[in-house]
């Protein structure tokens, strides 16, 4: 059984997400939340393994909502839903933790689809949003080494040290690395 924390700025729109959600065998709404606070309070008490919610939080409660509860409740999944927003704002969810992105373009199957896909710690996200994430995640690849080889440089290391750390980096022995 998974267990379904709503969390969206319209009560009516909580109530019609529980409805859409109550005829899954597997899924259980446990409650619902109209504020980042009174989500946050709420899922103190109750047994929750995905927190389903809105991006049109207020003061980008959304982003709060899951930062939270990523350092509260890092077991905790959330999918984010939301009307499709630029691929920038989407990879603020992702790196905030949000475990998906549906967009509120989607069926209630993919709805149902993604929040037990994130039960199962798999991750969510339209097509669009994967390339950008491939996008940031080779951004980050190019800042890393930029800042290793900076690292490197600044260590005034002779081409012998270099090449040594090099070889400790591959994993080998000191015997290995004497050979």
């Amino acid at each position: 059984m998974i267990h379904v924390f709503l969390v969206h700025e319209m009560a009516l729109m909580n109530n019609v997400l529980s409805s859409a959600l109550e005829d899954q065998a597997d899924i259980r709404v446990v409650g619902s939340a109209t504020t980042v606070e009174d989500a946050l309070e709420k899922i103190q008490y109750e047994a929750v393994d995905v927190i389903l919610a809105s991006s049109g939080l207020p003061n980008q409660g959304s982003i709060q909502l899951i930062e939270k509860v990523r350092e509260e409740n890092p077991k905790v999944e959330l999918v984010v839903i939301g009307v499709m927003e630029t691929r920038e704002r989407v990879l603020h969810y992702v790196e905030a933790g949000a475990s998906g992105y549906v967009s509120k373009d989607s069926t209630i199957e993919e709805m149902i689809e993604a929040i037990k896909l994130a039960d199962q710690d798999k991750a969510v996200v339209p097509p669009e949003i994967a390339g950008a994430l491939m996008d940031r995640l080779s951004e980050y690849a190019q800042i890393f080494a930029d800042l290793e080889m900076g690292v490197i440089e600044s260590a005034g290391l002779t081409d012998r040290e270099l090449e040594v750390l090099d070889l400790l980096g591959k994993n080998l022995t000191n015997n290995q690395i004497a050979s």
